[in-house]
């Protein structure tokens, strides 16, 4: 009898173990546990998610990796809160910069990742014909995810008032909310044209291993 596990693709297990031992690290001492919750729930989502749907939707290595890659960036703002992020001083400092821009490459990530999972779904289901619309629909879709999530915000700060900032990140910028969209606009467009062509071949690789 082969053991079940075997059925999951190699790229998951390895993610999945490493990701659940960096997840327990990150939640030893965070700076505020509330918001470490806050941070890290996508990484709780997602890790149950692609193993229930691992059998039989396995993703794409680059996507499995990026996945690591944005869970990783999610449990180190949530361990140190995104503007208290170390890395974030020292790019703070080196590019002489008024804040710590770590929650800018969060917002980044956020359109990266989400776009190329957008158009790993959108292909293997066939549901959008011509890559120009492709690219737009993806495009799209990062958009209201980001929006989305401006949105849990505001519900945030309305439901913890004063407790909601180290979620929000803000340090003070009123155009925080719109610049958070617009570096997901950029990640979702730096993700299409850097990673279509890669994405393309794996994608016929796992395709093609389906069928055999």
């Amino acid at each position: 009898m082969v053991h079940p596990l075997h059925h999951r693709p190699r790229a998951l297990l390895i993610v999945s173990a490493v990701l659940i031992a960096l997840l327990a690290l990150s939640g030893l001492h965070p700076y505020d546990r509330v918001t470490w919750w806050m941070e890290v729930a996508p990484v709780l989502i997602a890790l149950p998610l692609m193993w229930a749907t691992g059998r039989r939707f396995p993703l794409t290595p680059l996507l499995y990796g990026l996945i690591f890659l944005h869970c990783c960036v999610l449990m180190l703002g949530g361990a140190y809160s995104y503007a208290r992020v170390p890395l974030g001083f020292w790019l703070q400092d080196l590019m002489h910069l008024g804040r710590n821009p770590y929650d800018k490459i969060g917002h980044f990530m956020q359109g990266f990742v989400p776009a190329l999972i957008a158009r790993e779904i959108l292909l293997r289901g066939q549901y959008v014909r011509g890559r120009k619309m492709l690219a737009f629909v993806v495009v799209c879709i990062v958009m209201a995810i980001s929006a989305s999530y401006e949105l849990i915000e505001w519900a945030a700060a309305l439901a913890m008032g004063q407790g909601a900032d180290e979620f929000l990140g803000t340090q003070g910028d009123p155009w925080d909310t719109q610049s958070d969209m617009f570096m997901a606009l950029v990640g979702s467009v730096a993700a299409l044209l850097l990673l279509s062509r890669v994405h393309d071949r794996q994608l016929a690789s796992l395709l093609a291993r389906s069928r055999s």
